[in-house]
């Protein structure tokens, strides 16, 4: 976290109840609180919950929560003297950090580099690996074979399911990278595209974690978030019910989250996502990290 030694205003940069929850917390700490909100969000509760509220004009998410000059401009307007982006957004935008630290204002969330190092999976997974913690390999999409197959495509850059595709028929391989790499330079304007082993009963279970400027990591956690559509979460279920049936599981979840989150000397509240084998507690084997311990929760 990146903060001077007096913080008194913050703006939060969402909207919804991301914001709702920010503000509350805010409320108990004796801090003030600053709203942004698009056309669309007008009528939202966290606009009237906060203690001001700024208009950013416009319905698309560019031109508005993912707007990093207007977000800033709002926190001078409204005399906020730090900014927390929730999650999602602008929240693993590293140039968006850096920009609101140089504005002279209080960042409330990872330091900047932290957010760029796990920016790109590709890199996210050598770092990782570096640091004992368990990987699913990265498959040069130029040389998956037949024994290789299934396997998932998965955009690089972002998350949220886009650029991702499952391949069980080496005859479509190349179509699909094709449509991955567009699908990926539309949304995270970064074509890059990976293949890994796609687990056919993977279960994707998070843990959260806290980490102070010291250097102390607390795995506080786990929730699993398996039931998706599109590969985005449906429902989240905390405790997991696979670690809970797994002797020895969550203490190797746990060790592993705060290997990851060491390894790039994370601050702040965090998420770090794996996948674990089978379909019960028989078998359930920590075997991927992703690229994505770098959500600020709040």
């Amino acid at each position: 976290m990146n903060r001077s030694d007096t913080v008194t205003t913050v703006l939060v940069a969402n909207r919804g109840e991301i914001a709702r929850r920010v503000f509350a917390s805010c409320r108990r700490a004796g801090l003030g609180t600053v709203a942004v909100f698009s056309d669309a969000d007008a009528d939202s509760p966290h606009v009237t919950e906060a203690d001001v509220a700024v208009h950013l004009p416009g319905t698309a998410p560019a031109d508005t929560y993912l707007h990093g000059e207007a977000i800033i401009a709002a926190a001078r307007t409204a005399g906020a003297d730090a900014i927390h982006p929730g999650y999602g957004f602008l929240s693993e935008n590293a140039e968006f950090a850096r920009a609101v630290l140089d504005a002279g204002l209080t960042w409330i969330g990872p330091d900047p580099d932290s957010i760029a190092r796990m920016g790109s999976k590709v890199e996210a997974k050598k770092i990782m690996a570096d640091a004992g913690v368990p990987v699913l390999a990265e498959l040069d999409p130029a040389a998956v074979t037949e024994a290789d197959l299934p396997v998932l495509i998965k955009a690089s850059a972002g998350g949220g399911g886009r650029g991702m595709r499952i391949v069980r028929d080496l005859a479509e391989l190349s179509d699909q990278l094709a449509a991955a790499r567009r699908e990926a330079q539309s949304a995270f304007g970064d074509p890059t595209v990976f293949c890994e082993r796609y687990l056919e009963t993977g279960r994707h279970i998070e843990v959260q974690v806290l980490a102070d400027r010291h250097g102390t990591v607390w795995a506080v956690g786990e929730r699993e978030c398996s039931i998706q559509r599109r590969h985005q979460k449906v429902v989240e279920e905390a405790p997991s019910p696979l670690v809970d049936a797994t002797p020895g599981m969550r203490e190797r979840l746990f060790e592993a989250a705060r290997r990851a989150a060491h390894a790039i000397d994370y601050e702040g509240a965090g998420t770090v996502e794996f996948l674990a084998t089978g379909a019960s507690g028989a078998t359930g084997d920590v075997t991927g990290a992703s690229g994505a311990a770098g959500d600020v929760t709040g």
